[in-house]
């Protein structure tokens, strides 16, 4: 039996990216709902380093570019709202490094020497040694130079918990989604499984997904391009934290690592940067594991890695389509009447999201009308770590 749904704004996606905008939504009045298809933060923002980049990472020549800029004040935001004062609430959210670190294996040369001498840079990176390194570098063989960034590093899963927590059970587990249409044929919201929502405007914010839902409102525009990572994870009682992105020759980082606790106490170290593209994508996994234990010999010869267990993960970013394939530098928003295509591009812009979102909203003068959600809905699951699933 159907049920007929009324709020302001309905949101497709459970990723960091809608989640972050209920929530801001709710902040500010408006009645939404939030509907997912599979689990909260499933896709893409499980799949997370966790990272909130300050942009330092695009800069590596030595100038700062759209991309930098675009994110630069991303990492203050996201901890005014951990410190609980921001626009939206997320104390309690754990926090795994205050910094992210820039890390050199040997001396600085060539283009990077720029980049450390950049105004641009200065106040956004400052030297480390001893015991402020990260613990996974300090043996008396690194030889190395640390530079501490001014971002942080987030546990995603609680990220996760604790928006779904800001929605106050207005979140919808759907596994059909269709356009809900007018005797006009103009669109008044979605058909969700059983459930017909009307809103004012529907808004994807469903990352990967957001292709199919494209097709399944018959819309051509925008398209969606993604963008392929190999990414390798590794378990062990003998690592230790690092969060860091290891300098090359090159302005791409040779190789990110993160660290994230599992279940059972031991920590993982989820390996991104270079190793994980172009010719990482072209590796089987026993040939990307294999690159990546090399890597770690070089980088960190004093980790035994005769106890370490292995596995990759496939990630596909999903994003507007580029010329190229190129990273777009902002968060994206495109809208065709009542529907708003949307995607964050980089977890850590979650909050540009969601102000380009509000920014449209009152371009076109769409104020709260609906009162808040009553019914009792089916309720999605937070989506388990990659860490936990695949070891």
């Amino acid at each position: 039996m159907s049920s007929q749904l009324q709020t302001d704004i309905v949101i497709v996606g459970g990723g960091i990216a809608g989640l972050w905008l209920n929530a801001r939504l709710g902040k500010l009045g408006y009645s939404s709902l939030l509907v997912e298809q599979h689990s909260l933060g499933g896709e893409q923002s499980v799949k997370s380093q966790g990272i909130i980049h300050g942009g330092t990472k695009y800069a590596l020549h030595g100038a700062l570019t759209g991309s930098s800029e675009a994110i630069a004040d991303m990492p203050e935001r996201w901890r005014r709202a951990i410190a609980g004062e921001g626009e939206i609430d997320l104390t309690g959210v754990r926090v795994l490094s205050n910094a992210h670190y820039l890390w050199s294996p040997g001396s600085i040369a060539g283009n990077l020497t720029s980049f450390f001498a950049s105004k641009a840079m200065r106040g956004r990176v400052d030297a480390v040694k001893g015991a402020e390194l990260p613990p996974a570098l300090q043996d008396k063989k690194f030889k190395g130079k640390v530079y501490r960034l001014s971002e942080l590093v987030l546990d995603v899963p609680s990220v996760i918990q604790k928006l779904a927590g800001l929605a106050q059970g207005a979140l919808l587990k759907a596994q059909t989604i269709k356009p809900l249409y007018d005797q006009q044929q103009q669109l008044i919201g979605i058909t969700a499984d059983e459930h017909q929502i009307q809103a004012q405007r529907v808004i994807f914010c469903a990352g990967q997904g957001t292709q199919a839902l494209l097709n399944d409102f018959a819309q051509t525009q925008p398209q969606q391009q993604l963008r392929p990572l190999h990414m390798v994870l590794v378990k062990g009682a003998n690592l230790k934290p690092i969060y860091a992105h290891c300098l090359g020759a090159g302005t791409k980082p040779r190789i990110t690592i993160t660290t994230h606790p599992a279940a059972d106490g031991q920590w993982v170290w989820y390996l991104g940067g270079n190793l994980a593209e172009a010719e990482g994508v072209a590796r089987n996994e026993a040939e990307q594991i294999r690159a990546a234990q090399k890597e770690l010999a070089d980088l960190i010869p004093w980790l035994d890695q005769s106890q370490l267990s292995w596995r990759t993960l496939r990630v596909d970013r999903a994003e507007p389509a580029q010329s190229g394939l190129v990273r777009p530098d902002n968060a994206f928003l495109a809208q065709q009447g009542k529907l708003l295509v949307t995607w964050p591009t980089k977890l850590a812009l979650s909050p540009d999201l969601a102000d380009r979102v509000i920014n449209s909203l009152n371009t076109d003068h769409i104020t709260p009308q609906a009162p808040a959600l009553q019914a009792v809905l089916a309720q999605p699951e937070i989506a388990q770590p990659a860490w936990e699933t695949l070891f």
